[in-house]
């Protein structure tokens, strides 16, 4: 401890140092502009189903809609983060919002699934360079002591999205078309891209490593092939071979990307990182809860819409709760961990998210809306409670000159978690509803959703009125199942922080590396 405390501390420039909390507002901005545009795709994919208001899009094609911006995000991170790292953060931020604003455009201009579902990918290659970006940004702008708190700052602003997006997006989808949820995307873009221009410095790493264009490629096609076989499993059968030899193939591919990333000298995602536990725990944590929430969001957006009757601002109106718990905690959480430890933060965390998915298995049509503001609440104090400390954790294993790969593995980890969530969980969703409406004579295809459901009966007459019922029961049905994987999920979370993540003790004194890469800093 005394040869630590001798040591000079690195610090940030005084003029860059002066205006940090204004750089932390701009990066906040364009966070916003990310997470803003998913969650107001959950209110809107109701409304983007319809064949007569929306594009007509079935559930397979809303997952895709979901996951091509996920899969092309999740596999450009690694090299967005070392050409931030290579050629400067800002410039790549810079480009990366723009590139998302364009796409932003074309996706409310589509006129059809397959159009929407391209221009989310493109939009998912912008938000690639913009995520880790704000948080490589934020670990160079902020000292050490200072940097818990601002990622807190950082962590709370995906709840203020997650509160602004199904409000702004109920508001938009009573008064205007469903494209106005992706159009509203370009005002703010325009806005963050000035605001930077003027206030976030630019920084770099003065050592940059070489770029990883094998890596990239296997790590896009590994989860292409996983996350569509997974797919293809709730549309068809689990036991198709089809669906078992890509679900194979995927594997094999990510398996590969992980030998070939070991033995490369320039890897794009440095495989001895995971070497440290706290940091495997941290990205783990990370990975299973967005696993569990978005694959909660996706049924949660039908449970209200199609099975209560809400409007889409009702609907976001409601999931409001969960931001309040995300705002009021995210940034509370760096002093729940000096005094609890990290530990036993992030397993309370997890415990608290898998019992807000526990509760999601004892609603049915009638339960009562405190009871489920309530529950949304409960999960934004227990999501509040794991993604900033573990956010911390892996930034904090690593020295700055890395900050974009550390970025790069937190957003990984985190949109493929959330991919791989509404692609498994919606696949239960879907095989479970199937199975469960099959007797009621629904036409064949009315039957992979409650939402095609509900469409063949409109258009069926009066002999379609016989489904309607059927098709909620089945719905909930589905929906307890699903939850019920969820809270199976945030568990096996709960067991891995607690088992690796450091405890108060280990927190106390700095480990070798610590002291390695302090000595190491310029």
């Amino acid at each position: 401890m005394t040869s630590r405390a001798a040591e000079p501390p690195r610090t940030v420039d005084p003029h860059i140092h002066r205006r940090r909390w204004y750089i932390l507002g701009v990066l906040v901005i364009s966070l916003l502009v990310v997470v803003l545009d998913n969650s107001i795709l959950n209110v809107a994919i109701k409304v983007i189903a319809d064949p007569d208001e929306g594009l007509g899009a079935s559930q397979s094609e809303l997952q895709w809609a979901i996951n091509s911006y996920t899969l092309v995000f999740a596999g450009l991170l690694f090299t967005a983060g070392i050409l931030g790292d290579r050629f400067g953060r800002k410039k790549l931020l810079l480009f990366g919002m723009i590139v998302f604003g364009v796409a932003s455009f074309l996706s409310a201009m589509s006129q059809s699934p397959g159009q929407l579902i391209a221009a989310r990918a493109v939009m998912g290659f912008g938000g690639a360079f913009v995520m880790p970006a704000t948080l490589s940004i934020i670990s160079n702008v902020f000292e050490p002591h200072e940097r818990a708190r601002a990622i807190g700052i950082w962590s709370g602003a995906v709840g203020l999205a997650i509160a602004i997006g199904p409000i702004t997006g109920g508001v938009l989808l009573e008064h205007f078309w469903w494209g106005s949820v992706f159009l509203i995307n370009v005002p703010i873009v325009a806005v963050g891209v000035l605001a930077m221009i003027f206030v976030v410095p630019d920084s770099k790493d003065p050592r940059p490593g070489k770029l990883d264009p094998g890596g990239v490629v296997l790590s896009i096609a590994g989860l292409v092939a996983l996350v569509y076989g997974i797919i293809k499993g709730g549309e068809d059968s689990w036991t198709s071979p089809a669906v078992l030899l890509t679900i194979a193939l995927g594997v094999v591919i990510l398996g590969g990307f992980v030998w070939y990333e070991r033995r490369s000298d320039h890897p794009a995602l440095d495989i001895r990182f995971f070497r440290d536990p706290a940091f495997s725990a941290a990205a783990t944590a990370i990975g299973l809860v967005f696993f569990a929430l978005m694959g909660v969001i996706f049924f949660m957006a039908f449970y209200l819409q199609s099975v209560r009757g809400y409007t889409p601002l009702e609907t976001g109106l409601y999931l409001l709760p969960l931001a309040i718990g995300q705002l009021i905690f995210a940034p509370r959480s760096a002093g729940l961990v000096r005094r609890f430890g990290v530990r036993a933060v992030t397993t309370v965390g997890m415990l608290v998210v898998g019992a807000a998915f526990l509760s999601f298995t004892q609603m049915d049509r009638s339960t009562p809306m405190w009871f489920l503001c309530g529950v949304f609440f409960l999960q934004g104090v227990g999501m509040a409670l794991v993604m900033p400390p573990a956010t911390n954790s892996v930034m904090a294993s690593l020295p700055r000159e890395k900050a974009g790969a550390g970025s790069a593995v937190t957003n990984t980890v985190r949109q493929v978690g959330g991919a791989l969530g509404v692609a498994v969980l919606g696949s239960v969703l879907s095989s479970v509803y199937r199975d469960h409406i099959s007797g009621h004579s629904v036409p064949q295809g009315a039957d992979e959703s409650i939402e095609a459901t509900l469409g063949a009966a409109q258009h069926a007459g009066p002999a379609g009125a016989a489904w309607v019922e059927p098709a909620k029961d089945a719905f909930i049905h589905a929906m307890h199942y699903t939850a019920l994987g969820s809270a199976i999920v945030a568990a096996i979370g709960a067991f891995v922080v607690f088992r690796w993540m450091p405890r108060p003790s280990d927190q106390a004194a700095p480990r070798p590396s610590d002291e390695v890469r302090e000595n190491a800093k310029v």
